[in-house]
């Protein structure tokens, strides 16, 4: 019985490992793909390393007012501003409606098709 326990326990492991390899390359795929937002933008790629910094830069890539990032700190209002970000972002990119909702839902693959796309930054969108 101790033996079934043992190749249980190691065959969870190595999934566990593979499964955290998995999560590890892909989230360093989005980072990547943030890296190419900034860029694009003609922010310093650097910056979406940042905790706060990148936040500000990108409310600043979207909005043209970086310090609008501070409204994602009041509970319930955040959720909505999150949902106006993406849209703005999705419309600073020459993006519509519909990509900016892929960027709320879905925002660590769309903004790889943000980042490796051939979508140009047009500026923050009235």
């Amino acid at each position: 019985m101790d033996s079934y326990d043992a190749m249980v326990a190691s065959a969870a492991a190595g999934v566990l490992i593979v499964y955290y390899l998995f999560f590890l390359a892909f989230m360093v795929l989005v980072l990547v793909g943030y890296w190419k937002i900034f860029t694009k933008a003609g922010k310093p790629g650097w910056a979406c390393l940042i905790p706060f910094y990148s936040q500000y830069c990108q409310f600043e890539i979207a909005w043209g007012n970086g310090w609008l990032f501070l409204l994602t700190l009041i509970p319930c209002v955040n959720f909505v501003v999150m949902i106006i970000y993406s849209i703005k972002l999705a419309k600073a990119f020459g993006q519509g409606t519909g990509f900016g909702l892929g960027l709320f839902f879905l925002s660590p693959i769309f903004s790889l098709i943000l980042g490796f796309g051939n979508a140009q930054y047009i500026g923050p969108q009235e």
